[in-house]
């Protein structure tokens, strides 16, 4: 039995910890593992790949990034630049199944987001065992309470607001720390708890800048002269349902970017006070996994390998209620988990003094 793996869309912390879960698994029960790099390009004829065995992929766990590669566009590509769905040619799919048949890999596992494993169904309806696992930081899809790289992310969020807080402090400044977050607030809500910020803005609850500057001067007029406002990406622009775009693209989804200055501007404005913007940018996606994503990402791994060997083509590793279990990939894609506004964990943080500046 040959089984291949492989990886697309951006990359996160804990790829390689699915990788390791995978190759392990397979190996226990006597199979081998092909490895495709940069992701479905990687399926294109003659094939570009490498055999992975537990001796080789030693050591992986605690890497960062993916010893494979991966590319969020080429001739595989799921979705178009406003989210629906593309139809691959019919040829790539063609030559995709042809390589896989002369190197006699009989099931992928996928590993990705939406976009991927909108893919992976197209494969999957013209003959290929495809199964599927979960990954994004942005931890938005619906069908899995948790996806491996989001703790991570969250780490990053949380060390970059403990350094922001002593420099805001120094100079009484307001800071904004804009996190990634395209169509759910996640990262900055969970982030932004944790790392003690004063307002949070996300994608899900409509914000007016002058709502955010009354809590900077409030705080000000308490003696609390420095604030730290967390601005996700995708936040819509006041009065509209309009993200903050950065550069459009036909072919890709659109780039958005200028959340936090535009914030930080238009605060300095109505406040009087410095106000200095951050872009973590991809500096959430870097670095070595934490622990949790190290053990989420390697259970992951391992139950892909057991819904090949139970024949669960179609299906996706989904976790729920600390159980890793799995869901059919249909139930998955185009389904974008969002916070909501009225949850509990808004809630909390509203109950601890947290401005969603929408009042």
């Amino acid at each position: 039995m040959r089984i291949g793996v492989l990886n697309s869309g951006g990359d996160c912390p804990g790829l390689n910890a699915v990788i390791h879960g995978v190759v392990g698994a397979a190996d226990a029960l006597g199979w081998e593992v092909i490895g495709f790099r940069d992701g479905f390009e990687g399926l294109l004829p003659p094939g570009d790949y490498m055999m992975l065995d537990p001796r080789g992929t030693r050591g992986i766990l605690q890497l960062g990034g993916t010893i494979l590669g991966t590319v969020n566009e080429g001739h595989f590509a799921g979705k178009t630049s406003g989210g629906l769905v593309n139809k691959i040619p019919q040829e790539n799919i063609e030559k995709a199944k042809d390589t896989l048949r002369l190197l006699e890999c009989r099931a992928l596992v996928v590993i990705g987001g939406d976009g991927s494993l909108t893919t992976g169904l197209q494969l999957l309806e013209n003959g290929i065992q495809v199964v599927g696992v979960p990954k994004t930081i942005d931890n938005d899809l619906q069908a899995t309470a948790m996806t491996f790289g989001f703790d991570s992310a969250l780490h990053c969020v949380v060390d970059s607001l403990d350094r922001l807080h002593t420099t805001a402090e120094s100079h009484k400044r307001v800071m904004v720390l804009e996190v990634m977050g395209r169509d759910a607030g996640w990262i900055a809500l969970h982030g932004g708890i944790a790392g003690g910020a004063d307002v949070i803005l996300i994608p899900e609850i409509p914000f007016e800048h002058e709502h955010v500057a009354r809590v900077v001067r409030d705080r000000s007029s308490r003696g609390q002269h420095s604030s730290l406002i967390v601005v996700a990406e995708g936040v819509r622009q006041p009065g509209t349902n309009n993200a903050f775009i950065k550069e459009a693209s036909a072919t890709r989804e659109h780039r958005l970017g200028g959340a936090g200055e535009t914030v930080a501007h238009e605060i300095q404005k109505l406040t009087g006070k410095q106000t200095r913007a951050c872009v973590l940018g991809h500096l959430q996606r870097g670095g070595a996994p934490t622990a949790l994503d190290r053990i989420l990402g390697a259970r992951f791994g391992v139950m892909a390998v057991k819904l090949i060997q139970e024949g669960k083509f179609g299906h996706m590793v989904s976790y729920q209620s600390y159980h890793v279990d799995s869901v059919p990939i249909e139930e998955a894609v185009g389904q974008v988990k969002r916070v909501n506004p009225e949850g509990e964990i808004v809630s909390a943080a509203r109950a601890i003094g947290i401005s969603f500046g929408d009042r």
